[in-house]
C-alpha cells in the first residue's frame, strides 16, 4: 500500500495544501557543533534514520508517532520521502549521543555545493508528521518549531487530523484516560504554589483531584526568565507524560515544555 504523501525535498503536498520545505532555520551554525556529513541509507521511523556509515541518528527536539501508533507509518514514509538517499549534515546543540548511542542531532539537507538547504525537524513538524518535544539542556530553536507546529495544527496537517493527537483540556476525569502517554494539555492556571522549592501549577480548585503541572526543585534553576509560580492566571499549553499523582499530573523539566499563550 503506497504512502498518501507526495513529498520532495523542496516541497510537500498533503491533501490539498502545499507547503514549502526549503527551511533553513534552527540554531545558527555558530551555535551548533557541526558534525558528520553523509548520505541517508535508511529511515526506520518518523524521527530515526541511519547514515551510509552505519551511524544511527535520532532527530533532536521532536517526536514522531511510533510504528504501532496512529500515524506511525505515515510519519516514517514522510521522513523517507524527504531524506532517502539525501546528503545531510548533522550538528549538535547538546549531548551528541543518547543512551542508545544514537546521534542526537539537528539534521540539514545539503545543496550540491554543500550549503544547508532544509532543516529536517522543522519540515517534519510543519507537515504534521512530528510534534515538538525538547529535552533539558538541548539547544534547539523551540520557538521556530512551535510556530511550525501551530501552523500544522491550524491547517489540520498530518497527525493533527487524528483525535489521538488532539490538544486536551485540563478536565481531570478525561485526562485520567491518558495516563502513561505523551499529551499536550491547554488551560488556565488557576493557582500556583511553592512547596519546599517544588513549583505547582494548578488547573482547578482542588489540587488533590484536578490537573497539575509540577516543576521539581532541581529543575527550577532552568526557569531563569519566568518562574513557574508567576504563571497564575496565564493560559498555557504544556506537554509531557501524564501521571496519576492525586489527580493527573505532568512534570515539566525545563521551560520549553510550557508554552505561555496569554
Amino acid at each position: 500500500m503506497g504512502s498518501p504523501y507526495t513529498i520532495t525535498r523542496r516541497a510537500g503536498l498533503i491533501g490539498a495544501g502545499a507547503l514549502s520545505l526549503s527551511l533553513t532555520g534552527g540554531l545558527r551554525a555558530s551555535e551548533r557543533v557541526l558534525g558528520e556529513v553523509d548520505r541517508v541509507a535508511t529511515v526506520t521511523s518518523g524521527h530515526s534514520l541511519t547514515l551510509s556509515s552505519g551511524l544511527n541518528v535520532r532527530l533532536a527536539g521532536v517526536v514522531a508517532p511510533g510504528r504501532v501508533e496512529a500515524f506511525g507509518h505515515q510519519a516514517r514514509d514522510g521522513l523517507r520521502a524527504l531524506l532517502q538517499g539525501a546528503q545531510v549534515r548533522l550538528s549538535y546543540g547538546g549531548d551528541p549521543r543518547d543512551r542508545y548511542d544514537r546521534a542526537l542531532a539537528h539534521v540539514h539537507t545539503l545543496t550540491p555545493d554543500g550549503g544547508e538547504d532544509m532543516w529536517v525537524q522543522e519540515a517534519m513538524v510543519r507537515l504534521g508528521l512530528a510534534r515538538v518535544y525538547t529535552w533539558p539542556d538541548e539547544q534547539i530553536d523551540a520557538d521556530a518549531l512551535y510556530k511550525a507546529e501551530g501552523l500544522a495544527r491550524d491547517q489540520a496537517q498530518g497527525l493533527w487530523t487524528d483525535p489521538a493527537y488532539a490538544v486536551r483540556g485540563p478536565e481531570p476525569n478525561a485526562l485520567a484516560q491518558y495516563v502513561d502517554s505523551l499529551q499536550l494539555v491547554e488551560g488556565i492556571v488557576t493557582s500556583t504554589a511553592d512547596v519546599r522549592g517544588r513549583a505547582y501549577l494548578n488547573f482547578g480548585a482542588d489540587y488533590r483531584t484536578d490537573f497539575t503541572v509540577a516543576v521539581a526543585k532541581k529543575h527550577r534553576k532552568r526557569f531563569k526568565v519566568e518562574d513557574p509560580v508567576s504563571l497564575e492566571g496565564a493560559q498555557v499549553r504544556v506537554r509531557g507524560w501524564v501521571e496519576l499523582i492525586n489527580g493527573p499530573m505532568i512534570w515539566a523539566s525545563h521551560p520549553a515544555r510550557i508554552e505561555v499563550l496569554s
